[in-house]
């Protein structure tokens, strides 16, 4: 199983970027799907989560800026980030929880993170 991020850059502050993380691999199910992010000197969190019945959260410094999407048939999330600020600026990475001929029972899958650098 590979989880695969894509659509990071270089922005300037307020503007939007789209990110989207692709999973393969034999897999039976997905469930949970989340963004989190690494910022410079900083810890990783998590930026958003989207479960398989479409339930959302977001932490307060995200929230209405950042929207969290998947694809089920495409086995694909995707994460807008609108307003975007120099503070949002880090690594982002997705993780999955996945039911895979591997781990039939479950496992957190993570992804390779994607650069996003906010521009004041």
């Amino acid at each position: 199983v590979q989880l695969q991020a894509s659509g990071g850059g270089l922005v300037q502050a307020g503007r939007s970027l789209r990110l989207s993380c692709t999973v393969s691999g034999n897999i039976f199910r997905i469930n949970t799907m989340y963004w989190y992010r690494q910022g410079p000197g900083k810890e990783r969190e998590l930026v958003a989560l989207i479960d398989r019945d479409g339930t959302t959260e977001y932490p307060d410094s995200v929230k209405g800026r950042f929207t969290i999407s998947r694809d089920d048939v495409e086995h694909t999330t995707s994460l807008q980030m609108n307003s975007l600020k120099p503070e949002d600026t880090g690594v982002y990475y997705c993780r999955a929880d996945i039911n895979s001929h591997q781990w039939p029972g479950g496992y957190l899958y993570w992804g390779h993170g994607t650069q996003v650098t906010v521009s004041s």
